[in-house]
C-alpha cells in the first residue's frame, strides 16, 4: 500500500462499483473466530468501506485503516450513519495502532499490496493474546463463459497477465510467520448483478491489471467495453467466490 504503483487515488470512483464479500462467508468468519459484539477489528487497507460495512453491521467496532485520501473520502462517506466505526491513516505494515490493540485485524482484497511478510509482524503486535488475522478476496469465477472472454481478452494485450499473491494459497506465508496457530480457510459464493455500464466502470479500478498493462491498460478496457456493450445486455450476472484464510494469535 505504500509503494507509488499501488496509488489507488485514480481508481476510487471506480471502487465502489464494486461487489460485497458474501454473507455466507462473513458469517463463518465470525463463527470461528467467537468474536462477541463490540470487539475491537482493525480493517486494514479498508478502501471504500465493503469490508468495513459487513464487520460493523454484526455489531463489531471497527477502525478503518486507510492510507489513501481519495478511498478514505468515500470510505467515510458510506460509513458516516455507523457509530461504530472511525477512520484512520496507516498501512498494513505501519497502522500507527498501539500494542494489543484488537481482536482481530483484516485485510480485505488489501494484504497483496503490502510486505506480506511486514504486514504479519505489525498484525501480531497489534492484536490481543489470541486475537485473530484474517485475509480475503473476492475471486471471479473464470469457468464463467463471459469471464473467459474477458480473460482472452487482456491476454491478448498481455500474454504474461498474472493475477499475483491475490490469487495465491495465503496458507504458507501465514504459517511461516510462526506467529499464528494452523491456518483456517472458508469461502462463500455470491453472484452479483451489475449494469453494463458499472461493469465497465470497475474495470478500470482493477489496480492489478493496471499495473501491469500499463500505457496498454486503456485499449484493455476499451475492449473489455466494446465485448460488453457487443453483448446487447442491460446487466451480466458475475459469480464470485470470496475466499478468507484466518489464524489465530498463537499464545
Amino acid at each position: 500500500m505504500a509503494q507509488k504503483h499501488w496509488d489507488y487515488t485514480e481508481l476510487a470512483d471506480a471502487y465502489l462499483k464494486r461487489p460485497d464479500y458474501a454473507d455466507d462467508a462473513i458469517n463463518n468468519l465470525l463463527k470461528t473466530t467467537n468474536l462477541p459484539s463490540g470487539s475491537l477489528v482493525c480493517d486494514i487497507g479498508a478502501g471504500v468501506a465493503h469490508l468495513t460495512i459487513k464487520l460493523a453491521e454484526r455489531g463489531l467496532n471497527i477502525l478503518a485503516v486507510e492510507p489513501n485520501l481519495a478511498m478514505r473520502k468515500h470510505g467515510i462517506n458510506r460509513t458516516a450513519h455507523f457509530k461504530n466505526v472511525s477512520w484512520a491513516i496507516g498501512t498494513g505494515e505501519h497502522t500507527e495502532q498501539l500494542d494489543q490493540s484488537f481482536d482481530l485485524v483484516t485485510f480485505g482484497s488489501s494484504f497483496n499490496v503490502t510486505d506480506r511478510n511486514k504486514a504479519l509482524i505489525e498484525t501480531k503486535r497489534i492484536l490481543k493474546p489470541l486475537g485473530w488475522f484474517a485475509c480475503m478476496w473476492n475471486h471471479r469465477d473464470l469457468t464463467d463463459p463471459i469471464q473467459q472472454e474477458i480473460e482472452a481478452t487482456i491476454k491478448k494485450w498481455v500474454p504474461q497477465y498474472d493475477y499475483g499473491a491475490r490469487r495465491e494459497d495465503q496458507t504458507p506465508i501465514i504459517e511461516q510467520s510462526n506467529f499464528f496457530s494452523p491456518v483456517i480457510k472458508t469461502q462463500g459464493s455470491i453472484t452479483y448483478t451489475q449494469d453494463i455500464e458499472d461493469c465497465i466502470e470497475a474495470w478500470r479500478s482493477h489496480g492489478t491489471l493496471e499495473r501491469q498493462a500499463t500505457n496498454l491498460f486503456p485499449n484493455i478496457v476499451s475492449d473489455i467495453e466494446k465485448l460488453l456493450k457487443g453483448k446487447n445486455l442491460k446487466n451480466i450476472q458475475i459469480p464470485y467466490t470470496t475466499k478468507i484464510w484466518m489464524a489465530q494469535l498463537k499464545t
